[in-house]
């Protein structure tokens, strides 16, 4: 239904501002775009900015769930968000994003974030 890239380090040290770019690519209609971010994106995180701000932000199970309404057939939506890692944060974070057509997966990126002393 859709394709799904995303462009972030992996691998980050405290006090480092990093950008996440989302790249959506419709196939099919979307009624309702939406990605959803796993905890590894938020903990000891500060997120700076989203461009374009989402219609609306949840919570989905601990999840940070960010849907930006329609996505036509062959239209492009990308979603840039600034970040910077909190200089306490150490450790290897699930950082997994899903997009979902309202409650229904369509694809998802499995990844980790690994942040380093």
């Amino acid at each position: 239904a859709a394709d799904l890239e995303v462009s972030a380090p992996t691998r980050l040290r405290g006090g480092l501002f990093f950008q996440g770019r989302f790249t959506m690519d419709a196939r099919r209609p979307l009624e309702n775009a939406t990605l959803v971010l796993a905890p590894g994106w938020l903990e000891g995180m500060s997120i700076n900015t989203i461009e374009p701000a989402p219609a609306e932000e949840a919570s989905r199970d601990g999840d940070l769930a960010l849907s930006f309404g329609p996505l036509g057939e062959g239209e492009r939506l990308v979603v840039y968000m600034q970040f910077q890692v909190n200089p306490t944060n150490v450790g290897r974070r699930d950082a997994s994003v899903s997009l979902y057509d309202g409650g229904t997966l369509v694809t998802t990126d499995d990844r980790t974030i690994t942040v380093f002393p």
